[in-house]
């Protein structure tokens, strides 16, 4: 049955690509290919596509690294790399979801029925919800990095968790705050090698590119509106959700470090109240710290939210109360894409101010966050000394 449901919906998909008028949007793979094109010419960071977005041509964002990995693509037919970059999206879908059960096989849910079945049933699910549904839309890289970041995790040999952090990080910068998850494990020696690695991969391009790594590191980087609109309800970081609210960008001014200080000190503490055992716990808090805290996290940067959900139903405090609200609230936020459909409500992307209803309704996945931190703390603490179901060390790949 989970096999069958996941065929049909990567049929479905298929179908929506190749027999709907516009079924192949995949503009951010455009820029991808199109954008990486221009490696070596000086002219990577002027490039914009407009194709789909007239009034906000996409500019390639990504560091130069990003466009040396891509580089290869524009070789192809693009019709050939969007089908199989959709195949390998879902492919790498199953994967993380694969190693979040994993994780988790030890506990009493995960021993009540096959992980595995779970697994195929959880991606085909997982496809339909909006971070991954609109990731097969655009064309995102955000399954894959999410899936780098589980691989390290899943390795205890230093070189390799922090050579997958590192390349993560050298593609999209966003996930170099793995490396706070290795810190927690004090696994310091992969959390220095992934910084290594990291600005390996600057000195590579620089050899390649040298104006072009330059224009990035030095100009180009951190420039949020570069990027994309702040305001947009697509824009799901406590910036952009507090934007929203109080209807001017809050940049990175008091308003947004004082919310950025109370979200670190609730995941410090919703990680200190995890057990010593839970390897997932303690991943998605890092994860969701990083989204949260970003200029820009769009709502297909969220796939992180796939693995909340099944530390949530399956994982140690699984049987604490709200658990399965939790899990339900971010359920019905993916699955309806409450930032998606508030996108039809606003006058433009790049308006800023609106109605104290959709300001809030555009927080939900910065509320969700800090709701998950608090009850985590409130969780952790009540089973602490009690009989917790936590999951069986499984030994990392590779000791």
């Amino acid at each position: 049955m989970a096999a069958a449901a996941l065929g049909i919906s990567v049929l479905a998909r298929l179908a929506w690509v190749l027999l709907l008028p516009n079924g192949m949007n995949f503009v951010d793979l455009h820029v991808y290919v199109d954008g990486s094109a221009n490696l070596g010419s000086g002219h990577l960071y002027e490039y914009t596509d407009s194709s789909k977005t007239p009034d906000f041509p996409l500019p390639f964002t990504y560091p130069p690294f990003a466009a040396l990995v891509f580089y290869p693509l524009h070789f192809l037919p693009f019709s050939m790399v969007a089908i199989g970059w959709l195949l390998a999206t879902v492919a790498a879908l199953f994967g993380v979801v694969w190693f979040s059960l994993e994780m988790l096989v030890g506990t009493e849910a995960m021993r009540e029925r096959s992980w595995r079945t779970a697994a195929v049933a959880w991606t085909a699910i997982g496809m339909w919800l909006e971070p991954v549904r609109t990731t097969l839309d655009y064309g995102q890289v955000n399954v894959f990095l999410v899936l780098l970041a589980m691989l390290a995790v899943r390795s205890a040999r230093w070189w390799v968790s922090g050579t997958l952090v590192g390349v993560a990080a050298g593609i999209k910068l966003t996930p170099a705050v793995t490396g706070l998850y290795f810190a927690a494990r004090k696994r310091w020696l992969t959390a220095v090698w992934s910084a290594v690695v990291f600005f390996g991969t600057i000195l590579l391009t620089h050899l390649f590119s040298p104006g072009e790594t330059d224009k990035y590191f030095r100009e180009l980087l951190g420039d949020a509106h570069r990027i994309g609109p702040v305001g947009s309800s697509t824009n799901q970081s406590l910036r952009g959700a507090l934007s929203r609210l109080l209807g001017h960008d809050v940049v990175s001014g008091p308003v947004w470090i004082a919310a950025a200080l109370i979200t670190a000190v609730l995941a410090f503490f919703a990680w200190r109240a995890l057990d010593s055992d839970d390897r997932l716990g303690t991943l998605i808090i890092v994860q969701l710290f990083g989204l949260m805290v970003s200029p820009i996290s769009w709502s297909h940067h969220w796939i992180w939210l796939i693995p909340v959900i099944l530390w949530l139903l399956y994982g140690p405090l699984r049987r604490a109360a709200g658990a399965w609200v939790l899990a339900g609230y971010w359920l019905v936020v993916t699955l309806i894409g409450v930032p998606w459909v508030l996108g039809f409500f606003q006058d433009s992307i790049w308006t800023i101010s609106r109605p104290g209803i959709l300001a809030w309704l555009g927080a939900v996945d910065a509320i969700g966050v800090l709701a998950l931190y608090v009850w985590i703390i409130r969780a952790g603490r009540l089973n602490s000394g009690r009989r917790v179901d936590r999951p069986r060390e499984r030994e990392p790949i590779g000791r």
